[in-house]
């Protein structure tokens, strides 16, 4: 997805129009409307990009070469995540709040806070170590 995507734009604008012309009683459909669209994007480039590193994990293994381990998660996928949190973060935070009150934005937050903090672990220099298997665990 490039940085300034015409079509999101163009959804963006007829949104707005849209918006102007129903009034606020509208609104939070516009917007989920909106964002289901931007989530649609998202998961489209990243099932993209998904399908682009499988097969050059597949042309590595054909020609017999390996390619380096790369760092746990690119910046692109980082600033996805952040992003797609974010946005989840507003039905959550709503839901949250319409439930249970401060209590339940609180709850909301934390655990989205939880999701990206383990999330961003993954790329802590201790995180990428070798892994244990069940035997190591066992004895």
């Amino acid at each position: 997805m490039e940085a300034r995507d015409p079509e999101l734009r163009r959804e963006l604008d007829a949104t707005l129009q849209a918006h102007g012309e129903l009034g606020p009683e509208y609104e939070s459909a516009l917007i989920d409307s909106f964002l289901e669209k931007v989530e649609e994007r998202l998961a489209g480039t990243y099932d993209q990009r998904t399908r682009r590193q499988l097969a050059e994990q597949q042309m590595a293994a054909v020609r017999g070469t390996t390619q380096p381990a790369g760092p746990a998660g690119t910046f692109g996928e980082r600033f996805g995540f952040g992003v797609v949190s974010l946005v989840l973060a507003i039905p959550l935070s709503a839901i949250g709040v319409a439930n249970a009150g401060i209590d339940g934005l609180v709850v909301a937050w934390l655990g989205i806070f939880g999701v990206n903090a383990v999330h961003a672990a993954r790329a802590w220099p201790w995180g990428r170590g070798k892994r244990r298997t069940s035997s190591e665990w066992d004895g």
